[in-house]
């Protein structure tokens, strides 16, 4: 019983940490734009596929196609933030999530008309596969993997927002817009770069969760209720918040779908309500 219990919290941190790559970036988004991007989904997706086609057709190994990945879909952010996006940041909430749900059935046709509507199969390299012993415990190889990336992320992130020049005018967009346009700061290029590099970690978490979350063209609507939990709970314009509501997430999300497999996300929501009432103002501190 306890070496399953163990397996099922290792598990549920592997499988959260992989909800928090992506969904971090939408926390960004939503707390200093105030801009709800129900498609950000479809940026991971798009990081999965670059994946999967740089292994399977280009013959690129694994972990050189996770920094592609990531520059590929940080461009596409940016260019869609820069055509797309940017007219609607003033426009009332409702215009923007008929335009973002719009955004992701286009995306979805899209993959669908080049990848076909099946799921994508990849082989990861040998010294992921497998498991590996730890204190008695067999823990999966490539779990520990994800794990590790993500701790490294998180770690970076956090050193960007609290020690560098560009998080601290972040921050500054993020308690004030208009403030911080008058100190000089421009509001608008952080904005996009914001925008960019949360859709190149989305497309990092993509790419990193083709093999536990699986890929194909109903990626971003099958799990856009997950990424919006994640920043909901957490708190928007956070990154401790998500983190925290992320694990949460995948420790209880799997933890259910073992112990009682026939309530299926039932546990899930109701765990999320019982936390919005206890934290309204999301676990980092920030309402999303």
């Amino acid at each position: 019983m306890i070496t399953n219990l163990t397996g099922i919290l290792f598990d549920g941190i592997a499988y959260g940490s992989l909800l928090f790559l992506i969904g971090v970036g939408l926390s960004i988004t939503m707390g200093l734009m105030n801009f709800i991007n129900l498609a950000h989904g479809a940026f991971a997706m798009a990081g999965g596929y670059v994946a999967v086609l740089a292994m399977n057709r280009a013959g690129l190994p694994f972990l050189a196609t996770l920094p592609l990945a990531f520059l590929v879909t940080a461009l596409a952010g940016a260019v869609a933030e820069r055509l797309l996006f940017r007219r609607l940041y003033r426009a009332p909430h409702l215009d923007q999530m008929l335009f973002t749900v719009g955004f992701i059935f286009s995306s979805i046709a899209a993959a669908t008309y080049f990848f076909g509507a099946g799921q994508q199969l990849v082989t990861m390299p040998e010294a992921l596969q497998g498991q590996v012993r730890v204190f008695g415990v067999d823990l999966g190889t490539y779990r520990l993997f994800l794990i590790l990336i993500v701790a490294i992320i998180t770690i970076l992130l956090h050193l960007m927002i609290t020690k560098t020049r560009f998080g601290a005018q972040i921050r500054a967009a993020v308690d004030n817009q208009d403030a911080s346009a008058g100190l000089g700061i421009n509001v608008g290029l952080v904005f996009s770069l914001c925008f960019a590099l949360g859709s190149g970690l989305a497309g990092l978490g993509g790419a990193l969760g083709v093999e536990v979350l699986g890929l194909d063209p109903t990626f971003p609507m099958k799990y856009m209720v997950y990424f919006l939990l994640v920043v909901v709970v957490g708190g928007a314009g956070t990154i401790k918040g998500p983190l925290y509501a992320s694990i949460i997430l995948g420790i209880c999300d799997v933890a259910g779908k073992y112990y009682v497999p026939e309530a299926g996300s039932f546990i899930i929501y109701v765990l999320m309500i019982v936390l919005l009432l206890a934290f309204p103002a999301g676990l980092g501190g920030r309402r999303a």
